[in-house]
This record gives structure tokens, sequence and C-alpha cells, in this order.
């Protein structure tokens, strides 16, 4: 039988760690929770830990039931490769009151890490950073020409609510605190801006 856990009215990243614990002692979980966010966070855990995942949503809640595959059909986690991360903790560069030169010094920064063409693993962004992924952004072109190349973009699920910009999402992918720690913690190196 599954371990059952009770996710609901849990903040990020409480629905991912105690699914990941609960799937460290058996092959099979069901966790309930009660929005997309965490549905989305939980199945992104599913997917690295090799787990076949299926979704119902109820009166009561969402249920995501997880169950282990066999060890020679799991994937390979793109985090499990250490490289360099990028962490973005605002929209501008610098610090003051010019956030024109500090917005056009971001959109610099991009453009140029975007012309190496190896060592950037993955760009977190959180906080006022996660403006830079959403459609109005100047640096957008710069971003979504990265993950054509292969960069990882992680968007902090959680700071995109608080400001209002979860549908404005134009490149990345939203994420949570769990993902994004395990992200910087497995780096060979974090850049911070």
């Amino acid at each position: 039988m599954a371990q059952e856990i009770d996710a609901r009215n849990l903040v990020c990243p409480q629905p991912v760690v105690l699914t990941k614990k609960a799937l460290e002692n058996t092959d099979e979980v069901t966790t309930i929770v009660d929005n997309d966010v965490a549905k989305d966070n939980v199945s992104k855990l599913a997917q690295s830990a090799g787990c076949n995942v299926n979704v119902e949503q109820k009166d009561d809640g969402i249920y995501l039931m997880l169950k282990k595959q066999s060890a020679s059909s799991t994937s390979n986690d793109p985090r499990s490769t250490a490289g360099t991360v990028v962490f973005i903790g605002s929209d501008i560069i610098g610090r003051g009151e010019n956030t024109a030169l500090g917005s056009l010094l971001m959109q610099s920064f991009l453009h140029t890490v975007g012309e190496f063409k190896a060592g950037l693993q993955t760009i977190i962004m959180m906080n006022n950073g996660v403006k830079l992924a959403t459609s109005d952004s100047p640096p957008l072109g710069e971003l979504q020409q990265m993950e054509k190349q292969g960069v990882e973009i992680l968007v902090c699920g959680t700071c995109l609510d608080r400001l209002g910009l979860m549908d404005k999402v134009a490149t990345g992918q939203v994420s949570n605190m769990y993902t994004i720690a395990e992200t910087m913690i497995k780096a060979s190196k974090v850049i911070s801006l």
C-alpha cells in the first residue's frame, strides 16, 4: 500500500520535501496537494526520481500517485552533473537609484553570458529576478536563446505568485525552493548577482 502524504495548505518546498522523504522508504507514495504549483513541483520531483506519476483531481485536493520505476528505466536527473549556476535575485545589476543603468547592465550581462558555449548549466531567478523571465522583460530574447542552447532556467514559483506574475512567464520553468537549493548545492560553482 502506498504511503500517503497530506501536503494541503503547506508552503513550498514542504510538499516536495515530504514526498522525497517518503520515497526514500517506499516505492509508492500518494501526495495530496491543493494547488497547481505544488502539483507541478511534486510531478517534477517524481520525474527526477524515476517515478511514474498519475494525477487525479478530487473535490478535496489533487492526488499524485507516484510509483518508482525499475532501476533500468529511470531517467537521469540533469542536476546530477555539476556545472556553473548563475543566481539572479534582482532584475537589475547593482544598487542605487539608477535602475535604467542597472537594467541595461543586466541585459548586457545575459547577452554576454549567452555567448559562452560551455560551462553554464542553470540560471536561477528569485525575488525581483523573476521579472526577467516575463513577457515584457528587456532581456527575454537572450534568455530564450540560452534556453534553446540547453541552459536550464529555474524561476521561483513563490516569487512569481507573490509578485502577481505567474501568467506572464515567457521562458524557463516554474520551480520550487527544493529544486533550487538542490541545484545550487550540486553545482561546481555558483555566481550570484
